[in-house]
């Protein structure tokens, strides 16, 4: 198992914590199990859907959290029905499962469906209105500097 040690490269950082977590969660998250399987579509240009697997899953079964860009699903196994030994071969997985996607910034789970054992989680990329890009109106008359007499005049008088 290769271990990826990012402090070196922290070293000179600072306030980037939160990037080595980041590293730490997806070296993590490509060791994790393989179950349930899951896709992962592009719909719109800021949208996307999450579709999991999970035959045999309820609703009540699944469970669906955001913790700092961090999706976290979880499923419980269902209580199998007694079978009275009429079984004879179990394929279908029904075991607990957590599934964790680390998320990019202003993505925000849009809702999520289950329809023939398949789990579906509509994300889309909401972007605050302080940071998209903005146009600045250029006037016609150059700025003039303000000089440190204005500046004055102008904080007594408010």
């Amino acid at each position: 198992m290769n271990a990826f040690d990012v402090s070196p490269l922290m070293r000179a950082a600072i306030g980037f914590d939160r990037m080595a977590r980041l590293v730490e969660t997806a070296r993590a998250a490509s060791e994790g199990p393989a179950y349930p399987p899951y896709n992962i579509e592009k719909t719109a240009e800021d949208a996307y859907v999450l579709t999991m697997a999970v035959a045999g899953f309820g609703p009540n079964d699944i469970e669906l959290t955001v913790h700092e860009n961090t999706l976290t699903i979880a499923g419980k196994a269902p209580q199998p029905a007694p079978d009275n030994g009429r079984v004879l071969y179990r394929g279908i997985a029904g075991r607990a499962f957590e599934r964790r996607f680390v998320l990019a910034d202003h993505i925000v789970v849009d809702g999520a469906s289950l329809e023939n054992g398949l789990l579906n989680v509509a994300l889309k990329r909401v972007v605050p209105e302080a940071l998209k890009p903005r146009r600045i109106a250029i006037q016609g008359a150059a700025p003039r500097a303000i000089e440190a007499n204005e500046q004055v005049e102008t904080a007594q008088a408010a």
